[in-house]
Parts: structure tokens; C-alpha cells; sequence
């Protein structure tokens, strides 16, 4: 005698079903973007009554330990149905926006069984909004359009030539390269970012004046991969590109525009710069160091990055 989930769903959920190991243990990973509000749903059934035959979901259900403490959670005790919605800003009020809530329910069998399952929910926050500083104020990377301006680390405006965007489908095959990495907000000090920064490992940081590519900055604390259980089904990288290689604010931190030829054909809308501008063009890097791997970032940088970061 039991109490199975019958059936889960949720707003951009990996599971349409049980992930646990065992029969009694459920789990849901979800991810969340600024904005956005989730729903997750379970519904429990009596699993056998005595004679082996299937229950027929009623009994009394109950929440036993870790009732989620945000958003707002529903658990019919007849019938096992169970809600709980919650939004973005939810999670940012009550623990940030990486959780992992574990409860657990019990169900009493109409014979007079009992039995409890655990349900694990992992949340993460995917930010595929990066800000970038322009004249207008801080916008979204998506939003931006060719010919918009944007102001550089040093004050400029400057116009945007072509925005390259790269669908990622998040499955077995992708290698660890074009894995995002993640700066936690202040990892870079100053307070910068300051937001969580997803960008693909060759992107290069401005640090102390020096180029250095995200992967080269991966401490495996505040700044990481992103491992792929970890991320969306799918994402999208963008790479402004100006008319030369400039240094831009991404969520306030200093970052470059995009730089290397050789890349272009490697974007969804590559075709669209061809039809704008012909063959690829050539831009001639900042004078500035570029480092590309973690044992040439300078020790001083290394342990600042190591430091921390201040609540």
C-alpha cells in the first residue's frame, strides 16, 4: 500500500514524471526567468489496496515537514491534488533565486496504510536578460536592435553594426565549451556584476587592464560552468557587434563587443550579415593583453575573485 504521484507538471519543468530513485521520491527542476510566474501541479493516488487492486486517490493527505514557506501551496487532503505558484520575485524575497525545497507527504490508505513520499524541487534563475548600459539606460540584450546605441566603459556612444545570435539546445551532446559561465553578482568586486552574468566561455572580462576570457576566470565558487542539469532545454548566446572592438557595461561590468572574424558563420543569422555588409570583415582587436587560460590570470586577480563576496 502507497501514495504515488500520478501525474506532475510545471512551467518550464525538465519532469513530465518521477526523477527520484526510489518509488517515494519525486523531483521537479525548474527554471525561472526575471518576470515570469510558475505552477507546479502533482496529483497523489492511493497506489494498492489490500487485494492488490488500484486505489482510487481518495484517503487523507497531509504535508508532514518543509511546507515551501513563499508563493502559495495547496494540497487537497481527500484527493492528494496539490498546487504551488510562485513567482520570480518570490524567490528573491525569500532566499534567492538558486533553492532547493524538499517536503514531504504522507497519505493514509482508506484500509488504513501509510505511507510518505518526498518531493525535491530544484530552482534555478536563467537569466537570459543581460543589461546593457545605453544612453536610454540599462537594456535588455535581446531587445537591442542593429543600428541602437549603446555607451561604452568609457562614455561613448556607439552604434551597433550586427547582434550574432547562437541557439544552444541544452542535451547529452554539448560539450563543456559551449557551456555557459556564470559571475555571481560581485565576484568581480565593486559590486559587479551587478546580477548574475551568463556569458559563453570565450567572452572576455575587462579586469585591471586585461582581456580575460570568462572560462580563464572559473573558480569553481563565484565564478563557474553552468553544468548542464542546470539549465534550460534550451538558450541563446548574443554578440553585439560594433564597428570596432569596443568595451561595453554587462550588467555594469566591463565587457567586449564581439571580436573575431572567424566566428560569424558559426550564428543562427549569419545569412543576415551577409545580405547587410558581404563577406566578414576583419576588426582589429583593443590593445590590450587578451588572457584565454586560468594559470596566465595574475595571482592578485585570482585571489580577489576567490574573496567572498559580501552579503
Amino acid at each position: 500500500m502507497g501514495i504515488e504521484i500520478n501525474e506532475m507538471a510545471g512551467a518550464d519543468s525538465t519532469s513530465s514524471q518521477s526523477e527520484g530513485s526510489t518509488q517515494d521520491d519525486f523531483v521537479y527542476n525548474v527554471y525561472v526567468e526575471e518576470g515570469e510566474s510558475v505552477t507546479l501541479t502533482g496529483d497523489w493516488d492511493n497506489s494498492l489496496d489490500r487485494d492488490g487492486q488500484t486505489g482510487n486517490g481518495d484517503g487523507q493527505y497531509t504535508v508532514m515537514s518543509g511546507l515551501p514557506s513563499f508563493g502559495s501551496f495547496s494540497l487537497s487532503s481527500t484527493d492528494g491534488a496539490m498546487s504551488w505558484s510562485f513567482t520570480y520575485d518570490d524567490l528573491v524575497a525569500n532566499g534567492g533565486t538558486t533553492q532547493q525545497v524538499v517536503f514531504t507527504v504522507q497519505g493514509q490508505h482508506d484500509y488504513g496504510g501509510i505511507d510518505t513520499d518526498t518531493v525535491t524541487v530544484n530552482i534555478t534563475c536563467f537569466v537570459t536578460g543581460t543589461r546593457i548600459s545605453t544612453p536610454q539606460g540599462d537594456r535588455k540584450v535581446e531587445d537591442l536592435r542593429i543600428g541602437d546605441s549603446v555607451t561604452t566603459a568609457d562614455g561613448r556612444e556607439v552604434a551597433i553594426r550586427w547582434i550574432g545570435r547562437q541557439h544552444i539546445d541544452n542535451n547529452v551532446f554539448l560539450p563543456q565549451t559551449q557551456c555557459p559561465v556564470v559571475i555571481s553578482a560581485g565576484a568581480l568586486g565593486q559590486g559587479l556584476p551587478n546580477r548574475d552574468l551568463y556569458l559563453s566561455a570565450d567572452h572576455a572580462m575587462v579586469l585591471d587592464g586585461l582581456m580575460i576570457t570568462a572560462g580563464a576566470l572559473v573558480n569553481d565558487s563565484t565564478i563557474r560552468f553552468v553544468h548542464r542539469a542546470d539549465m534550460p532545454r534550451a538558450f541563446t548566446y548574443f554578440h553585439i557587434e560594433t564597428e570596432a572592438h569596443d568595451v561595453v557595461l554587462a550588467n555594469g561590468a566591463a565587457s567586449e563587443t564581439y571580436v573575431d572574424e572567424r566566428d560569424r558563420a558559426n550564428f543562427d543569422n549569419y545569412a543576415e550579415y551577409v545580405a547587410l555588409y558581404g563577406d566578414a570583415r576583419t576588426i582589429t582587436e583593443i590593445d590590450m593583453p587578451r588572457i584565454s587560460t586560468a594559470r596566465l590570470v595574475p595571482a592578485v586577480i585570482q585571489h580577489r575573485l576567490a574573496t567572498p563576496i559580501a552579503a
